[in-house]
């Protein structure tokens, strides 16, 4: 397994992080356990901020929080200049209730709840992301009703598709997500925009993919927003003052993973803006990025017991964990590629090759295939690498299982920021009827 941020082997053969020994871990935490390294967080903010700093460019680097929402990562988000985006309530109330300034808070989501929207602007939160017109009808409607103005950027599909080392040029047309460039719909979008009294608009965002390892994608969407605000500039006379090119930096998952330097896709981004938008805007944009997954992913690490396993001559040998697909749901919804080594014996030889299953009653519940591992053994520690980013976030109680704690491990301390469920937690919102609790019981 790569090690990644302060991750090393200690004098014992046992992983560490952060400087505490995930055996002590686990006998203060229990398993599965989500490991958080706080130090390599704190540097992947501050390497996206220093980035754009070295741009000369005015600029906004908002954490994603879908990727991983607690209340101690929106503080430390804060901690380094960073701004928010948000989907839901729930993590704008997590955001709100972790002291998150406001002002530095951005909202996306394709349906937005009345809810939503008013609970959002009664916290004066910095930037709605619009996303369709019956949005920007209601936004408008309810910041009248208010009496105040709201920010908003449109979110615009740009015919850029990338993923990993590919990108298209597409219409891009079937996404549930923006208005379309292509078919005119975004131009509608801001011609309505400017007519609502009660929006500002800034400008718009775009977001081209997820997990991408090169620039050309992000280079080839600065092109064509800047062509769009070029129109925007010429028939509507309206200069955008922001464009959020949105997020997709990869990690380095498995072994042939090989994304860039967060310098180096900043500075693809920010020479794209400076090349396509001189000439003919009076003022450069502010620039907004929003990474997630490259600012927790590598920095989280879960953290298994082996319990069973079963071994069938000439086809498998499957080792099971306390976990699974309710802690880590991605390789069954995406088949999604994963690193592990036993951390409590790190550095014994290899002896076999097992596949790690959790423990949930489905046959897909399968963590990693083909893992090459020292012979495994019951009441081993299997560390799993590059779980910070959608694990905690995506955890469900499938099979009534509890979702795990998870820990931030900084300079050899380890502080608890989310507690594990208890087993009152899972059945803490059941309710029965009393017509049923009247019911005679059969026997």
């Amino acid at each position: 397994m790569f090690l990644h941020g302060t991750s090393q082997i200690n004098a014992a053969g046992h992983l560490e992080i952060g400087g505490c020994d995930v055996t002590e871990l686990k006998a203060k935490y229990g398993t599965p356990l989500y490991i958080v390294d706080e130090e390599l967080v704190r540097q992947r903010c501050r390497e996206y901020v220093s980035a754009f700093r070295a741009s000369g460019l005015k600029f906004q680097v908002a954490y994603a929080s879908k990727a991983f929402c607690v209340m101690a990562m929106c503080r430390i988000a804060d901690q380094e200049g960073m701004s928010l985006d948000v989907v839901s309530e729930g993590e704008l109330y997590t955001a709100l209730q972790a002291g998150f300034p406001a002002e530095r808070i951005h909202f996306h989501g394709n349906n937005k709840t009345l809810d939503e929207i008013e609970m959002a602007i009664d916290a004066k939160i910095g930037c709605f992301v619009v996303d369709n017109l019956i949005e920007l009808q209601l936004l408008g409607s309810v910041a009248a009703e208010k009496n105040v103005r709201v920010q908003i950027l449109l979110r615009v599909t740009p015919g850029v598709e990338a993923h990993t080392h590919e990108y298209i040029s597409t219409g891009q047309i079937d996404s549930k997500f923006g208005f379309d460039i292509g078919n005119g719909s975004a131009f509608e979008a801001v011609q309505l925009a400017m007519e609502q009294s009660h929006l500002e608009l800034l400008g718009v965002h775009s977001h081209i993919g997820s997990q991408i390892f090169e620039v050309d994608g992000f280079e080839l969407a600065v092109q064509k927003v800047a062509d769009f605000a070029r129109r925007i500039d010429q028939e509507l006379g309206f200069q955008f003052k922001v464009v959020n090119l949105g997020g997709g930096f990869g990690i380095r998952y498995v072994e042939g993973d090989t994304p860039l330097e967060v310098a180096q896709y900043v500075k693809a981004i920010t020479d794209a803006v400076k090349t396509h938008f001189s000439g003919w805007s009076s003022e450069t944009p502010e620039i907004w990025v929003e990474p997630g997954r490259s600012i927790v992913g590598d920095a989280g690490t879960t953290l298994y017991t082996v319990g069973t396993s079963k071994d069938i001559p000439g086809v498998r040998k499957y080792v099971a964990v306390d976990g699974g697909m309710t802690d880590n749901p991605r390789p069954a919804l995406y088949e999604s590629k994963y690193e592990a080594m036993l951390a409590n014996r790190a550095n014994e030889p290899v002896e076999e090759t097992v596949s790690i299953a959790g423990k949930c009653c489905e046959s897909g519940d399968m963590l990693i295939w083909d893992l090459e591992l020292p012979k495994v053994e019951r009441g081993d520690l299997l560390a799993v690498s590059c779980t910070g980013a959608y694990n905690y976030s995506m955890a469900s109680n499938y099979n009534r299982i509890r979702r795990p704690a998870v820990v931030f491990a900084h300079q050899g301390n380890s502080d608890l920021v989310v507690r594990r469920e208890t087993l009152q937690d899972i059945i803490g919102n059941d309710m029965i009827p009393e017509r049923i609790s009247k019911e005679p019981v059969l026997k």
